[in-house]
């Protein structure tokens, strides 16, 4: 009798308070029938999506599994990486096992896991993979400094700041409210662009969301020439945004009604 596979699930654990794990992720985690995996970003780190389990009194179980995703953007090495792990978690599958992929936030959006999945999927079509949905660093950060995200019909752009000031300057222009993930690179220089655009009052920092690490600054000029945490975004609203109506597939500028 052939041995089916085990599933594979991206149990999405919110940026970092244990309070924000969904009943969904928090039952599979209590199940006995699956195998832990969770990202670090290099051999023995500490893993942020395990500590969010751990924090919340979930014991680590007998059997689990670090996975290395390193911090670079060459392609060609991170796509060793993930074979590596996508073969590790195969080898937990193809012995009926099911396996439980740790993620921060929530793993539709900017994870890890959707790059081990398409590898597990291009290595093993029939493998099962589901998906269980969290909240993320900026739903959360939002909530955190009572911002409000989007109103009505206004718009909200999510982006890494890594696209660039000319690219952020570019968004500002179109959308009521502006997500930075990453800012670390770039954050002295997003300050400039606010102060220029007089929008310093309308922002807010938040880093490590839902951590005992939480850091929350509203008044990001403190934060010139600072060090900040990878974990860590920017909330910009634009209430001098011009509205854009659109008329025969052209966009036509309108005031502000706010």
């Amino acid at each position: 009798m052939t041995q089916s596979n085990g599933r594979l699930f991206g149990v999405s654990l919110g940026p970092g308070d244990p309070g924000l794990i969904t009943r969904r992720a928090w039952e599979l985690l209590q199940r006995n029938d699956c195998h832990w995996a969770y990202p670090v970003r290099r051999k023995h780190a500490e893993s942020h999506a395990l500590q969010i389990a751990l924090r919340g009194g979930l014991p680590l179980p007998a059997e689990h599994t670090p996975l290395i995703f390193p911090m670079t953007h060459d392609a060609e090495i991170l796509a060793g990486y993930w074979l590596r792990a996508a073969e590790t978690v195969l080898a937990q599958l193809h012995s009926g096992r099911n396996v439980v992929f740790l993620v921060e936030g929530d793993a539709s959006t900017y994870s890890t896991f959707g790059h081990l999945a398409r590898t597990v999927q291009a290595l093993d079509a029939a493998v099962g993979i589901e998906i269980i949905p969290g909240v993320s660093s900026y739903n959360a950060a939002a909530a955190r400094v009572a911002m409000p995200l989007a109103d009505t019909d206004e718009t909200v752009a999510i982006v890494p700041a890594s696209y660039g000031i000319d690219m952020v300057e570019r968004l500002l222009n179109d959308f009521d409210t502006l997500v930075l993930l990453k800012v670390k690179p770039l954050l002295d220089d997003i300050i400039e662009l606010l102060q220029r655009r007089d929008l310093l009052s309308q922002a807010a920092f938040i880093e490590k969301a839902g951590t005992p690490e939480e850091r929350v600054e509203r008044d990001v000029e403190r934060l010139r020439g600072e060090k900040v945490n990878y974990l860590s975004l920017l909330l910009i609203r634009n209430p001098h945004r011009q509205r854009g109506e659109i008329i025969r597939g052209c966009r036509k500028k309108t005031s502000n009604p706010e």
